[in-house]
């Protein structure tokens, strides 16, 4: 009898210890406006339920009125910390002194502030020119030397994304004169748009005969190319190498069949580093830096596109 209460009584205790220990976190997502986004919005909601942190999601469709009173909601529930990836940059001073108030630490998901930074614990996001650098570097090697005419995809014009990839890019082929940027245009960051300025760029370009290599500065951009390509009798990835940033699914698939060569990856798991900054915060009461950079992870054809594909594709990309 005495046993069967001690082995009881431990038990209960050992379930009060793992309900204190659980933590309580908020996160105001932008909303769904593009796959990525759902994808990070799922990877967030697993990446929480790995840890056992019970996550309230909010959407806020677009609207940072909509994120205001999410992160105001979310204090008077006393959450143990709040994710935000904030719709735009200013207008957050004062909902973030109310979490400070509150001493709840805010964590920015992808996208940055013009706070103070004492405002928040830390920002989670990519380096947008690296992210163009490596691409940049990858053509370098592969081409070893070779001369290589080089047509590029822009972003939607005047977009930090597209300013920040082409720099990246342009930096890491500096210096290597075998390797010219021949034309270079907006795609918008769309397939349909990419598939069009690649046309031109075909017709431009001796049907696409004197042309060595695409870069696009999005993987949609340049499976829209590819397209392109194709219709105009060539082999994307082998008469045309192409190199784009995201690692999308789709991209995946196209490196599967052979038909693009490289691209870099923008995760949508920045909450798997914003929980382990928060649980280091916790646990030693050290902050974190107030940037924490996600891997621009680099995938050829030789890192199993087909696998990465099949990982990728229930996101909600």
């Amino acid at each position: 009898m005495m046993k069967r209460l001690l082995t009881t009584t431990a038990a209960v205790l050992a379930l009060t210890a793992g309900a204190a220990s659980a933590q309580t976190i908020g996160f105001s997502q932008i909303g769904s406006e593009s796959g990525w986004r759902a994808a990070e919005t799922t990877l967030t909601k697993s990446q929480a339920e790995e840890r056992g942190i019970d996550l309230k999601f909010s959407d806020a469709q677009q609207k940072q009125e909509n994120q205001i009173a999410a992160i105001r909601s979310f204090i008077a529930q006393g959450v143990d910390a709040i994710l935000l990836a904030p719709v735009v940059a200013t207008g957050w001073d004062s909902v973030l002194e109310e979490a400070k108030d509150a001493d709840i630490p805010v964590v920015l998901l992808d996208r940055q502030v013009d706070s103070s930074d004492d405002l928040y614990l830390t920002a989670v996001g990519s380096d947008l020119v690296h992210e163009g650098q490596v691409a940049g570097e990858w053509l370098v090697e592969t081409v070893a030397g070779e001369d290589c005419r080089v047509v590029e995809l822009q972003g939607t014009t005047g977009s930090s994304p597209a300013i920040d990839r082409k720099t990246g890019f342009e930096n890491a082929i500096e210096g290597h004169d075998n390797i010219e940027i021949v034309r270079s245009q907006t795609g918008d960051f769309t397939r349909a748009q990419g598939k069009e300025v690649m046309e031109s760029f075909l017709q431009a370009e001796n049907g696409g005969k004197d042309i060595c290599a695409l870069y696009a500065h999005n993987d949609d951009m340049a499976v829209g190319a590819i397209q392109a390509i194709k219709e105009a009798g060539l082999k994307p990835g082998e008469d045309i190498l192409v190199v784009s940033i995201d690692a999308v699914p789709d991209i995946f698939a196209a490196m599967a069949a052979g038909e693009a060569n490289a691209t870099v990856e923008l995760t949508p798991n920045m909450a798997g580093p914003a929980f382990d900054a928060l649980s280091k915060f916790w646990d030693s009461g050290d902050a974190p830096g107030k940037f924490i950079q996600t891997d621009s992870k680099l995938y050829t054809q030789a890192d199993d596109p087909q696998g990465e594909y099949e990982k990728r594709k229930g996101l909600g990309y």
